[in-house]
């Protein structure tokens, strides 16, 4: 596809506080640039994003189930017609304009890019920028995801946990992004403790999504494309 994916100005709309209308209506939508496929639900609305024609999905969901998208039975059946697996099902939120805490101070550091969680945001990032904090207790990184939207993620290592530091970290993301645009979070839900901390940050939670990598490899290799790293200053 060339220019905007329509899934691009939905999850905008979304962000900006107007989101899809709750009328259990389920949108397909074509196939997205860049590594995954998508399923997205908001309330009562849900939108699937892959190479697989219309009626095909539609006959696949219940229609008068509104979780249906998100069932596990349909998304293995989706990651099955697609040739891959389904990833995990994460809560998705969105970044406040303001930090509502106070924010860690932290800096480029371009010797991480073997760090196990920078592997992992690779797989599912353009244009990234990993930071840490001046103690190198958490990474944060900072890219390009899904429809092109600005994402962030962050780990803090075991023993600095408990103290505030992933809170701060995700509260630093917002400002290492151009002004004006909104920054995605996701995290599943059974991570408590990120969760509490994104949350904590002043995030606010506005769907939930399933990403299929379409290279499904297993091991710290899955799903690895080239992607566009963003080193220095630049």
């Amino acid at each position: 596809m060339t220019g905007e994916h329509p899934l691009a100005r939905i999850l905008r709309g979304a962000a900006l506080g107007a989101p899809p209308p709750p009328d259990g209506g389920i949108e397909i939508l074509p196939p997205l640039d860049g590594p995954v496929d998508a399923v997205c639900a908001f309330t009562a609305h849900n939108v699937v994003a892959a190479a697989v024609p219309g009626d095909e999905i539609r006959a696949h969901l219940d229609p008068e189930d509104l979780g249906s998208p998100m069932s596990a039975g349909f998304l293995a059946w989706l990651a099955a017609r697609l040739g891959t697996v389904p990833g995990v099902v994460d809560a998705v939120l969105v970044a406040p304009a303001e930090p509502a805490v106070p924010q860690a101070a932290v800096a480029r550091r371009d010797d991480l890019w073997e760090h196990p969680r920078v592997a992992r945001s690779l797989r599912y990032r353009n244009d990234l920028r990993v930071y840490a904090d001046p103690a190198g207790d958490g990474v944060l990184m900072v890219g390009r995801g899904l429809a092109g939207r600005w994402e962030m993620s962050f780990e803090v290592d075991p023993g600095a946990r408990g103290r505030g530091l992933g809170r701060s970290l995700v509260a630093a993301a917002r400002s290492l992004i151009p002004a004006g645009e909104p920054l995605f979070a996701q995290c599943s839900p059974g991570n408590a403790a990120s969760l509490r901390a994104i949350l904590a940050a002043g995030y606010r939670p506005i769907g939930a999504e399933c990403l299929f990598l379409r290279s499904p490899r297993w091991g710290p290799d899955a799903g690895r494309r080239e992607p566009a790293i963003v080193r220095g200053d630049g």
